[in-house]
């Protein structure tokens, strides 16, 4: 790679934290690790990660814990790993603010495909070119920065919903299916979690997210991003 992404992997596990620093290093990233979520923060208070691999079950302040309270403040992708395998787990995580939450044990293969479609997506976009930006009432999202402006005020978004907004955005006015979504975002092997980034999103563009004005649920048929 020319510029080799640069990983946190975050886990009380030392054998597995050792483990993933030593696969993702030989598959070309570059590979920090912390044992708990302080010497995360310590972490990434000094560099700027590409992406954060986050254990759910640690001692002191858990996974879900530092994935909201880095919500509040950044769009690091964050990748969570737990040994919770049932589907209310998994929608916790990513309700949480999580970009993907893959179960333990894993394929180590399948991590790498998870990173790689976790990467792909915010960064490298590819819109309409014919349109440079999308405006729903106070609201201006950029497509070809993919970010998100609140009068002029700009809104932390992760890649993920970034993604969503940004294709949706791309073809404002048009009914996209779920699976069109998915596949457009990278999240077509699960349509629930296409569900559940539109519901966070709602969250940050909508003054009332169950009576929504511009991320409009078209029953039957999937969403649609309603401009001025």
């Amino acid at each position: 790679m020319a510029e080799q992404p640069h990983i946190l992997v975050v886990d009380d596990d030392t054998r597995l934290r050792n483990l993933l620093r030593k696969y993702l290093s030989d598959n070309g990233f570059m590979v920090s690790t912390a044992a708990d979520a302080k010497e995360a923060r310590q972490q990434l208070a000094a560099i700027a990660f590409d992406l954060l691999v986050l254990d759910v079950m640690m001692p002191g302040e858990n996974g879900l814990a530092l994935t909201r309270s880095l919500r509040a403040g950044s769009a690091i992708p964050v990748l969570l790993l737990t040994a919770m395998a049932e589907t209310a787990d998994r929608i916790n995580g990513l309700e949480s603010g999580a970009d993907d939450y893959l179960c333990k044990p894993f394929e180590p293969r399948e991590l790498l495909l998870r990173i790689g479609s976790i990467l792909r997506r915010a960064p490298h976009e590819t819109p309409d070119v014919q349109r440079t930006e999308c405006r729903f009432g106070r609201f201006v999202f950029d497509l070809t920065r993919n970010e998100l402006l609140d009068n002029g005020e700009l809104v932390h978004l992760t890649s993920a919903e970034a993604a969503l907004l940004a294709v949706l955005a791309a073809n404002a006015g048009e009914t996209l299916s779920r699976e069109d979504i998915g596949g457009r975002t990278g999240d077509a092997s699960n349509l629930r979690t296409v569900d559940v980034q539109v519901t966070r999103l709602r969250k940050k563009i909508e003054d009332d997210p169950r009576l929504p004005r511009y991320l409009q649920t078209v029953r039957g048929r999937g969403y649609v991003l309603l401009s001025d």
